[in-house]
């Protein structure tokens, strides 16, 4: 019997190999902060890749300290080492730009995606008191950004693209109060980002009235995110559906992965998504469209899998 650890990194997400050339895998798999919605997804990938291998493939799920420190750990890990994070991080490592100026190496070069999980999704959540319907009406309003997230840093990006930079008073809430904050009046509204349906949006539309903004076209390309459309209903109270932004998260390996070992993850990953959707609904915020955000080429074991199974693949993917 062979055997092999698989490493897992997760800043933002999760993902899991498997490969049936083992009898056991044993995985390591680094994920978010213990608490956040991205850490819970690894539990979730644990489980069901326990449940799709009849118990072959062992996971232990462990804390990340972040996406940009996944990426760095391309340069000393090996074939068995699968890690998630925004693809534009891999791009920028590529280039050696922002936070890895002065931090190439020739690993990155080596990234390859495999599939695309839950994307970090942009919430802009108003009490239907306030009457706020869209961001101009926010001018004047107290609203909770957080601080140091990406949820807060984008927050803080669209009030200033939008012309509503100092128009806005910014609440100094700690964001894990937010829902109790906004239903006893001390704030507005609060500005979240995660998977979608998000837990403490869930939580403000369950015991408030809350409009969640959609925003329009013009403003997204404002933004240069992706697009992301939330479906009516998915939130109590929510009639129609909403319009946001979001910044899409993969998960990725090396060209040092086996074709096998990386057609394994991708076709057990697409295989297990339906069932995990039934006790976790992010999980029906992945499907085929969201391949088009994975930018940069794929693992040649998940393109063998994605052309079994009728995918369409951009030229810059293959």
């Amino acid at each position: 019997m062979k055997h092999t650890s698989l490493v897992l990194a997760l800043g933002l997400a999760a993902g899991f190999v498997t490969s049936a050339a083992f009898a056991e895998t044993r995985i390591t798999y680094k994920s978010a902060k213990t608490g956040s919605s991205y850490y819970q997804m690894g539990v979730q990938l644990a489980e069901a890749m326990k449940a799709g291998t009849d118990g072959e493939v062992i996971v232990t799920v462990e804390e990340s300290q972040g996406s940009v420190q996944n990426v760095m750990e391309v340069k000393a890990r090996g074939g068995d080492y699968v890690f998630t994070t925004p693809p534009v991080l891999v791009k920028l490592a590529q280039g050696g730009k922002a936070m890895f100026e002065g931090k190439s190496d020739p690993k990155f070069d080596e990234i390859r995606a495999l599939f695309p999980i839950p994307s970090l999704t942009m919430h802009f959540v108003m009490s239907a008191d306030s009457g706020v319907t869209d961001f101009a009406g926010m001018e004047g309003k107290t609203v909770l950004l957080g601080k140091g997230s990406f949820g807060a840093r984008e927050g803080e990006k669209y009030l200033k693209l939008f012309g509503l930079e100092g128009k806005v008073n910014l609440a100094e809430v700690e964001l894990s109060n937010a829902v109790p904050a906004l239903k006893n009046g001390q704030i507005d509204g609060f500005v979240t980002a995660g998977s979608w349906p998000a837990p403490n949006v869930i939580e403000a539309a369950a015991s408030a009235d809350v409009v969640v903004l959609s925003l329009s076209d013009e403003q997204i390309a404002e933004t240069k995110r992706a697009k992301l459309v939330i479906p009516a209903g998915t939130y109590s109270g929510q009639d129609n559906d909403i319009t946001t932004t979001s910044l899409p998260v993969a998960a990725f390996t090396t060209t040092a992965m086996s074709d096998d070992a990386a057609y394994e993850l991708t076709k057990t990953f697409w295989e297990s998504k339906a069932a995990m959707a039934e006790s976790a609904p992010w999980w029906n915020g992945v499907d085929a469209a969201l391949m088009s955000n994975i930018t940069g080429k794929l693992h040649p074991g998940a393109i063998r899998y994605y052309t079994e199974a009728g995918f369409e693949l951009t030229a810059e993917q293959q």
